[in-house]
């Protein structure tokens, strides 16, 4: 018998002929994972579950807790969508279909614009084509007799895709066929359609094919797939959640900033959320004065000679802006770097004074196009907590591991305890060579191994000039929020001619470290209002405390108190308005502000307060020295103390 070994992933063995499918395999391990089964890892390629196993091998089944199980799963529902497409709209031409972080979208040319009511009958076809139990079948085709197929079809997308492998010397592609539609696909997808149950399709838009603002403008269909129905009501009612949380909507509410006609893009701070802005701010800069960086500041416009030293210009001129001042060519910054390469060449260093820490808050400008721009997540500038770390190659994983746990000390501070780690590989538009991105890239992963973080790979995601950490934080709807970055930079330093002085008397190039913590200052505060869905806690809060004095009589006790709570030091507003009370506590409520006080005779009579807490309703009568000592075991505590 011609038999096969393969190892599941607990490292135990099995024999089979060889031959055998994946599917059977599945069988043979337990009836429920061959029910629960997707597709499957063999020697680390990601297959099909009807894929014939003809030597011995490393496998895992995959299944919807996978995550190559969830991306599986949803590309499959992309195709069956697709499918619905084609049979409702027959003169469709189909573009790209990929599965997307919780769910999958698929480009198509349409003879009009689609709208709800298609969607919800697109939706209903879905349901017909699952139930007709179709198989997904693979086919390998030469390339030539792909574009032959697809042009019958008149799908052109396809083939101009085809063209695209063919001139990259790819000769065979495959397709896939469930019932009666057909793709191009790579694959995989999940055995049969009767595995897609529980699915929604969620919105229409508009893109570009190939993402090009010239190319034809395409409809973008979206939706979520999950493998049962309760974690789809869940998904879908965090959905409706998140836009309940929408920072734009929130951000007009509470006053926080703006988008204006004049500046498209470009937000405009309000006074209370330049507030939450400066606090963040303090918060970094006091961390990093514990570390002994320099804090500087780089111009916003320097000559666009730097930028092709620095390799800006042949890696991300399309994300610039550029002017022209007394005939010469400039450059609106897009990074803060080449400025800091700057400020350490205009000196001699030696490596004693090794590692230079340099931080700024430094705003930076880059070109988004109209159809991405999404309030302060996409904004045309932005600025960066950043800091770039000169140091020598025997000191680089001491401060990768210094610059981790000060990263999460400060998501800790601000209420996120829960984060997800990644290391992005060399993408294809990058300079250096490849020892040396090896090198930075082993240092990131070392430092890692050696806080016992656990991390995943985004292979070709890294910036142009190095590898990276990247942090993911998770809010309350758990929701991950890419937001700090650890880079390793052994490129740009001699790029732009960087040296120090070693200790064996001669000159050498230092590594150079770029990290940002909270990354984007206004989509950290984003991030933030979504998360406390404007309820920010009593030491984020723009106003802590709003005094809503019943009657114009009160209003001299009103601003007594104000003046008591101001030399503490805390953000206070007094409501002086023409207004009922009833008005003016739900105008304090709408406005989510941590405490309310009243005060009307009894308060005025006894020199008491009335308070109200915002999360835990009336809390009585204070004296003002008891009130303050509330208010600094709850900002010691990060949450509201209440006395017992």
């Amino acid at each position: 018998m011609n038999l096969i070994e393969i190892t599941l992933p607990d490292g135990s063995k099995r024999e089979y002929e060889r031959g055998i499918p994946l599917n059977k395999v599945a069988q043979d391990i337990g009836k429920r994972l061959a029910k629960d089964a997707i597709g499957a890892v063999v020697n680390g390629k990601i297959v099909d579950l009807f894929y014939k196993l003809n030597e011995s091998s490393d496998i895992k089944i995959l299944t919807f807790e996978d995550d190559e199980g969830k991306e599986i799963f949803r590309h499959s529902a992309a195709h069956i969508m697709a499918q619905a497409v084609r049979r409702l709209f027959p003169n469709t031409k189909y573009a790209i279909g990929p599965a997307i972080k919780d769910g999958f979208f698929y480009d198509f040319e349409v003879e009009k614009p689609l709208t709800p009511d298609d969607l919800t009958n697109i939706e209903n076809e879905m349901k017909s084509i699952t139930q007709e139990n179709s198989d997904f079948t693979r086919k390998e085709m030469l390339s030539d007799d792909a574009i032959s197929y697809f042009q019958k079809r008149n799908d052109p997308y396809k083939v101009e895709l085809i063209q695209g492998f063919k001139e990259r010397g790819i000769t065979e592609v495959s397709i896939y066929t469930q019932g009666d539609f057909t793709d191009l696909c790579t694959g995989p997808h999940i055995p049969n359609t009767s595995f897609l149950k529980s699915f929604k399709l969620l919105s229409i838009a508009g893109s570009y094919w190939k993402g090009d603002s010239k190319g034809k403008v395409l409809q973008r269909v979206y939706g979520t797939a999950f493998y049962n129905e309760k974690d789809l009501k869940s998904y879908l009612n965090r959905l409706e959640e998140a836009k309940k949380r929408d920072h734009r909507k929130i951000g007009k509410e509470l006053d926080l900033f703006s988008f204006q006609d004049e500046g498209t893009g470009f937000p405009f701070w309000h006074a209370k959320g330049t507030i939450i802005y400066d606090i963040l701010l303090k918060l970094i800069r006091d961390e990093n004065t514990k570390r002994a960086y320099q804090e500087v500041k780089t111009p916003i416009i320097l000559h666009e000679s730097l930028w092709h030293a620095s390799g800006h210009y042949d890696n991300f001129k399309e994300n610039m802006y550029f002017t022209e001042i007394d005939n010469r060519d400039f450059a609106v910054k897009p990074m803060n770097c080449p400025g800091h390469c700057l400020i350490y060449k205009n000196s001699l260093h030696s490596y004693k004074e090794l590692p230079l820490k340099i931080s700024e808050f430094g705003l930076v400008h880059r070109h988004e196009l109209s159809g991405v721009l999404h309030g302060l997540f996409r904004a045309r500038n932005f600025t960066q907590d950043d800091a770039h770390i000169f140091c020598m190659e025997s000191q680089l994983k001491e401060e990768i591991i210094e610059l981790i746990e000060y990263t999460t000390l400060v998501y800790k501070k601000v209420g996120f305890d829960q984060y997800t780690v990644f290391i992005a590989t060399r993408p294809e538009k990058s300079i250096g060579t490849d020892e040396v991105w090896k090198l930075a890239t082993n240092a990131l992963m070392d430092a890692l191994k050696e806080l016992n973080i656990p991390f995943k790979l985004k292979e070709g995601e890294g910036a142009f000039y190095g590898p990276k950490i990247e942090f993911n934080v998770q809010d309350c709807l758990e929701r991950d929020w890419q937001c700090g970055t650890i880079q390793v930079d052994f490129s740009m330093p001699g790029r732009l001619g960087l040296t120090y002085e070693g200790s064996d008397g001669h000159k050498h190039v230092p590594v150079m470290i770029h990290r940002a913590i909270l990354g984007s200052m206004e989509r950290f505060i984003g991030i933030l209002i979504e998360h406390y869905a404007g309820k920010f806690p009593l030491w984020l809060a723009p106003v802590q405390i709003k005094l809503v004095p019943i009657l114009d009589k009160h209003f001299d006790y009103a601003q007594k108190i104000e003046n008591t709570l101001k030399k503490n030091h805390f953000r206070v507003e007094t409501d002086k308005q023409d207004e009922k009370l009833g008005y003016k506590i739900r105008k304090s409520q709408l406005e989510k502000i941590p405490f309310m006080v009243i005060l009307g005779d009894n308060e005025l009579e006894k020199e008491t307060i009335s308070v109200r807490s915002r999360d835990n309703g009336d809390l009585g009568s204070f004296q003002i020295n008891d009130f303050i000592e509330l208010l600094n075991n709850s900002l010691a505590n990060n949450k509201i103390v209440i006395p017992e």
